[in-house]
This record gives C-alpha cells, structure tokens and sequence, in this order.
C-alpha cells in the first residue's frame, strides 16, 4: 500500500477512521529521512492492513508543532487513536519490522486503563497541597 501525506486537513480523519496508523514526520532536505523513506515504503508493501503515513514537516510546520516535532525523521505509532510510540530517528528495516509486531502485540484495554490511572494519579498529587504540615 501506498504511502498516505497528512495534512492539517486530513490529519484526525485519517487517525480517528484507522486503527493503526503509522507516521513518518519528514522533510524533503534531511538526508536520514530520504534513507529511511525505503525501508518505510516497504514496511507498508509488507502491512498492507495498517496505515503509513508522512508529514512533510516544511510543509505542515503546525502539524509538527502540534507534536513537538524537533527531530526528523520521527516516527510515530497510533493505535485506537492512541500516540504508543513516537521516536526520533530512522529505523533499520529489521527494527521497524520488530517494532510493528510489538505495536500489534499491544493489548490496548491495558493501554487505555494505564492511562486513565496515570491522569488519575496526576488529578490527585495536583489537588493536595504542598505536604507541609500548617503551623
């Protein structure tokens, strides 16, 4: 399958209508990013089933910065519209392969509920005050 560019404008569709979703934050002067571009096209040829994606980073600098883009390439996992990974620099093919199959493995009820436990456990150290008893 063919690589799919995002844009401001198809960005939460394409994330929100696909369960998988992989991305490639790029730009077109980074010599990293045009060797790891191979090894991501045929990661797609090999996962027709999930969504590869690129964000031309010169030309969607919102969408880099909505993400704090500030190495490329970054790649990027979502799955059930949850960001899993997001890491800076190009992958060789054995790891990227390796990485998709540990992304698969994810039990995402468990993901989910980790989250909701870690914003709980964040709203509870944030309502209590200093811990300095009041004299």
């Amino acid at each position: 399958m063919a690589t799919v560019e995002l844009t401001k404008e198809n960005f939460d569709r394409t994330v929100s209508e696909n369960p998988f979703v992989l991305i490639d934050f790029w730009a077109g002067w980074c010599r990293p990013c045009l060797q790891f571009a191979p090894v991501y096209e045929r990661a797609s040829e090999a996962h027709p089933d999930l969504v590869f994606a690129k964000v031309d980073t010169e030309a969607q600098q919102e969408l880099a910065g909505a993400f704090q883009i500030t190495s490329i390439p970054t790649l990027m996992i979502v799955r059930d519209q949850v960001a899993i990974f997001a890491q800076p620099g190009a992958l060789p093919e054995a790891a990227l392969t390796d990485l998709i199959g540990q992304a698969r493995a994810l039990d995402m009820d468990e993901v989910r509920a980790k989250i909701a436990a870690s914003q709980q456990g964040a709203q509870d150290a944030g309502g209590q005050g200093t811990g300095t008893p009041e004299t």
